[in-house]
């Protein structure tokens, strides 16, 4: 006989590990299903967390070699790449056995193996050695998450053609690394090298960085980086990439017809992410998927099989790990007859370079597109005491407020800190704040979250410090 359970998550990534513990908390008998032989999904495994790893690491390497500019004599400075590869793996094992204990914790059995429908009811996991198993289950989450996506006719073969996958694991520093696609993953990795010694070419199809992000803060962006030494291509697209002995040649042309070519030891391809749905046999049971793929839910992340659910990148919305970990709640709170829910308005991004980037709520673009009236405050770092200490004083607050009402309808930030410094916006909207709230509220001398309370007042044009 199969074994039954109540609910069944299908991906361990952070949107299915998540939802498989409040199932559990929740008192239902619950399984999770995870192929990749680790729990934590792209986030834990090959994404986030050891992208956050060579982030910090490449920034301390790039700061200990330029601290003699400040006074501190420490000799030649060396890179040790094979170890700053081990620290990162170790750190990305930590937190997947980690994840595990969690699972086991709460009491959620755990199966090693793909998960694929055979009916309705029934999930057939097979595992590395093709042994397989069937389960039952009442209810099932579908939370597969995502994987890379490449350019027509260009394959990744993750050594001189990467995606950021390979970029994360490559054995030595490339000479010349030509990144196509100026978004957040591109941009993340092509920092990192870039710090190592890389020289690092953006290619990108827009005439912008950051696609969706508020374009004052990514033309300030692109400014910052452009200062760091990463060389931008806007509105080339790329026609071929020729693999030779040195690496390859990327090939493109621009705006006006002008082809480029760049020659390059390593190749990173991100230009987006699709929904992983491949293999969990969604036609067995007839899953309605829409004209990007991605499942089709209600509200409650019901998809059109009354008892089958999805969350995460396999569903619309950003593909963000934090969105996907609040689905999963939401999701399993619904499932045991709760009332989940996520505010989509308040779900921040955040790009992890040096300045970080930050974005929660409405860009100027998207009020405009609505005809909604807004405020603007905006507050420097450089006038911010706590930046200027350590030196590290580059970008700006920015909040956008309803005109009549005051409410907060969104924030962008660049600048130290950024990524901690949004979750006092994101709180502030969820309680439906006003820039004056955020203005009244005291904060902390010398802090950097007192910019933030400055572009508060600043969009009553009352800014103490500037």
């Amino acid at each position: 006989m199969s074994e039954k359970f109540q609910a069944v998550v299908i991906g361990g990534g952070p949107g299915g590990y998540v939802c498989a513990i409040r199932l559990a908390q929740l008192g239902l008998k619950t399984a999770c299903i995870e192929s990749r032989g680790s729990l934590g999904g792209t986030c834990l495994n090959v994404g986030c967390i050891p992208s956050k790893s060579l982030l910090n690491l490449s920034e301390e390497f790039h700061k200990v070699k330029n601290l003699s500019n400040k006074g501190i004599e420490i000799g030649e400075v060396k890179l040790n790449l094979e170890k700053m590869m081990k620290s990162k793996d170790k750190a990305v094992t930590i937190l997947t056995k980690g994840v595990e204990f969690l699972l086991k914790k709460n009491k959620v059995t755990y199966f090693k193996g793909h998960g694929s429908f055979k009916s309705k009811n029934q999930i057939l996991i097979k595992d590395d050695k093709n042994n397989e198993t069937i389960i039952e289950s009442e209810k099932t989450v579908i939370a597969t998450g995502s994987v890379p996506v490449s350019l027509p006719g260009i394959d990744i073969d993750e050594k001189v053609i990467v995606s950021s996958t390979g970029a994360l694991k490559l054995e030595k520093v490339p000479n010349k690394m030509v990144v196509v696609g100026g978004g957040y993953i591109g941009l993340e990795m092509g920092s990192v090298w870039s710090r190592l010694g890389s020289e690092v070419q953006v290619v990108e199809f827009l005439d912008h960085i950051t696609p969706g992000m508020d374009k004052e803060i990514s033309s300030e962006f692109m400014k910052i980086l452009k200062k760091q030494g990463i060389k931008f291509n806007m509105q080339n697209k790329v026609e071929t990439i020729q693999k030779n002995n040195n690496g390859a040649v990327v090939s493109t042309v621009d705006k006006d017809g002008n082809k480029n070519n760049f020659e390059c030891d390593v190749v990173l391809i991100s230009v987006g992410r699709k929904p992983n749905t491949d293999g969990l046999n969604l036609d067995a049971v007839g899953i309605d998927l829409d004209e990007r793929k991605r499942i089709k839910t209600d509200k409650t992340f019901k998809t059109n099989v009354e008892n089958i659910f999805a969350i995460g990148d396999v569903i619309s919305g950003p593909m963000l790990a934090h969105k996907a970990e609040d689905e999963g709640i939401a999701v399993a709170e619904n499932i045991a007859g709760q009332s989940g829910h996520v505010n989509y308005d308040t779900i921040p991004g955040v790009v992890y370079t040096t300045p970080e980037v930050a974005s929660i709520g409405k860009t100027e673009e998207q009020l405009k597109e609505l005809n909604q009236k807004y405020k603007v405050g905006k507050f420097s770092f450089m006038a911010n005491s706590r930046a200027k200490a350590i030196d590290d004083a580059e970008g700006f607050v920015k909040i956008l407020a309803d005109e009549q009402t005051d409410k907060v309808l969104g924030a962008h930030i660049i600048g130290p800190h950024a990524g901690e410094l949004i979750a006092e916006i994101g709180v502030a909207m969820e309680f439906g704040a006003s820039s004056e709230d955020i203005a009244r509220t005291c904060h902390a001398h010398p802090t950097f979250s007192e910019a933030v309370k400055e572009a508060a007042l600043s969009v009553d044009k009352r800014a103490i410090h500037s």
